[in-house]
């Protein structure tokens, strides 16, 4: 086993935020970039090595609205795994049904990289997804530019799911206050934020111990360091054996209901 890819706990673990990079299918370029490629052999290849045994394969801005690399993907993947999309909002109520179908779970809305001035698009089409698909809403964003639209978040008819800790130490206030309202957050991307991680985990668990799901954010696109599987060690250090054991699978399992 190479060194440093090793299992960091005993039992298995879901991985909910994975990307796969398949130059088959349509990519599309976001502010000047294209990732480069890694499949899924890739990513199995080193998922293995680290006791993951499901995971959610999540639609990047890379990806566009484009559905064919995670319908491949899902298939070659089969039970146990799920999908988290990005869909405009003119999608028939009948194409969110068939992706849900093939095992999409979450509809991701990805405002990172660009101004937050309302989330009405956002509460609309993630309402529409919930009750066509069943979704539930997963948002990658300074969580401190959420603050003004906390309201509205927290009326979704599903909880809403946080990308990476909610990305900076302004947005853990708006975090937490969204966990009290039953968001889930997702301790990934870790070499990406700008927070105290520990401090973060501390938190959210101590507000919620259902709300922290693990996942390995692979390959870590635009990262400033990648996952490591210290990152894994890290968690349970943090948290200690039993409750490390529900954020790296029972905690995930429940959202994405498996």
């Amino acid at each position: 086993m190479p060194a440093g890819l090793r299992a960091q706990r005993a039992g298995p673990v879901f991985d909910s935020h994975l990307h796969v990079i398949d130059p088959r299918f349509p990519l599309v370029e976001n502010q000047g970039y294209l990732p480069p490629p890694f499949t899924l052999a890739d990513y199995l290849a080193r998922a293995r090595l680290l006791g993951v045994a499901g995971g959610a394969v999540v639609s990047g801005s890379f990806h566009g609205f484009d559905q064919s690399y995670l319908l491949a993907a899902l298939a070659g993947l089969g039970a146990g795994w799920v999908g988290v999309t990005q869909v405009p909002a003119s999608i028939a109520d009948e194409e969110i049904a068939r992706l849900a179908r093939a095992g999409v779970r979450g509809l991701r809305f990805n405002m990172f990289r660009g101004r937050i001035d309302g989330v009405d698009e956002l509460v609309s089409l993630a309402t529409r997804a919930h009750a066509a698909g069943g979704w539930h809403p997963e948002i990658y964003a300074n969580a401190a530019a959420l603050a003004p639209h906390a309201g509205a978040l927290q009326k979704l008819p599903a909880p809403l799911v946080i990308d990476h800790l909610g990305m900076t130490q302004a947005g853990l206030p708006v975090v937490l206050d969204l966990v009290s309202a039953g968001a889930k957050v997702k301790a990934t991307g870790f070499g990406r934020v700008q927070l105290d991680v520990p401090r973060a985990l501390e938190s959210i668990a101590r507000r919620d111990p259902a709300a922290l799901i693990f996942g390995t954010d692979m390959p870590s696109t635009r990262a400033r360091r990648p996952f490591e599987p210290g990152d894994m060690e890290l968690v349970r250090q943090v948290l200690g054996d039993d409750l490390a054991g529900r954020v790296f699978w029972d905690n995930a399992r429940a959202v994405y209901r498996l």
